[in-house]
């Protein structure tokens, strides 16, 4: 299970980044990866942050997380406000450039990277993702789904007071998403000790398990949470909510343009505090057209995945990021968790 959060670095002009760079650097050696995965995130970073200069206004950010516990890699995510490509793939031909440089960017993060991917739209901006892995890493298990996440702390914390957990099981996935009241280190504390409860004990019925960390979180600040259980064999999504952690589950069948959705309902209430007397778990159908998108009251409540051509054919972490990047509030940690049945 892997709930680390990103560390934020705003980059808002050039003379950012040589200490940007040095402190992401810090991370990855702090990761425990060994030098040679150390020099491809350096040539990653410095890539990401040249970009930024050329493209960029107003400069942009990056995030960055250890992948897993253990840990296995680290993540770098690049966000760029600036005017977007037409053809993104064209762009990652060396010798292709919109600002009359050699054009090997793009190129070069894709070629240090295990894992790339890049969403781009004009007049809206780019996000690229790369994952960079110990060499000693196994096999992932292949399953009929994939899971990502943004965990951002409020600008200028160190704690974040979201949290999440993803349990993988025979069936399918148990998944939890959680907002600790207010922010900082007792939001944190609230959020963690509800993640630990959880994971714990996994409990397949979601009302249920947000009842037993009810119970448990009562000395805390307290939560709002969501609880959910991907049933694959019976091709059936169980959920139940408390407070107000918002998502959508979106159908990818229809046409481009017309993606309908269900909105994820929750009942009132704060874990640790109140809870209604009853409440009930709810039922949707799951399979192989479903995207899956919680988030805490960080991001803005009017986001429409629609609106963003064929970025449902991404990774669920680059869906993340492009959500986090145009609807994070910025004034409160910020979790989007999105689920993404496999074709």
């Amino acid at each position: 299970m892997d709930v680390n959060q990103h560390y934020r670095f705003v980059v808002p002009d050039r003379s950012y980044a040589s200490l940007t760079k040095k402190d992401i650097t810090r991370l990855a050696e702090s990761f425990a990866l060994p030098e040679g995965a150390v020099g491809k995130v350096n040539i990653i970073v410095s890539e990401m942050l040249s970009n930024l200069e050329k493209h960029t206004t107003h400069g942009g950010e990056l995030l960055v997380k250890a992948i897993g516990k253990p840990i296995y890699g680290i993540e770098i995510i690049c966000l760029d406000n600036g005017p977007g490509m037409s053809d993104p793939g064209r762009m990652l031909e060396d010798g292709v450039s919109t600002f009359g440089s050699a054009g090997e960017g793009l190129g070069a993060i894709q070629r240090q990277s295990d894992v790339f991917d890049i969403y781009s739209l004009p007049q809206v901006g780019t996000v690229i993702l790369a994952q960079v892995y110990k060499s000693n890493r196994s096999i992932p298990p292949v399953r009929r789904y994939d899971i990502g996440n943004i965990m951002v702390p409020k600008p200028k914390e160190i704690d974040c007071g979201d949290g999440y957990a993803v349990i993988h099981h025979e069936r399918g996935a148990y998944l939890l998403a959680l907002d600790g009241l207010g922010h900082g280190t007792h939001a944190q504390e609230a959020a963690q000790l509800a993640v630990k409860t959880y994971c714990d004990k996994p409990i397949p019925d979601p009302a249920l398990a947000l009842q037993v960390i009810h119970t448990s979180i009562r000395r805390t600040r307290g939560a709002v949470g969501f609880a959910a259980n991907i049933d694959l064999s019976q091709n059936r999504f169980s959920y139940c909510g408390i407070g107000n952690i918002a998502g959508k589950l979106y159908s990818t069948e229809s046409p481009l343009g017309n993606m309908p959705y269900k909105n994820v309902i929750s009942y009132n209430g704060i874990l640790g505090h109140n809870i209604p007397g009853t409440f009930n778990n709810q039922h949707l159908d799951w399979n192989r057209n479903k995207i899956l998108i919680v988030h805490s009251d960080g991001l803005k409540s009017r986001w429409d995945l629609s609106r963003y051509p064929n970025l449902s054919r991404h990774l669920p972490t680059t869906i993340a990021a492009v959500l986090y990047k145009d609807h994070s509030r910025q004034t409160d940690d910020t979790l989007v968790l999105v689920c993404k049945a496999k074709p």
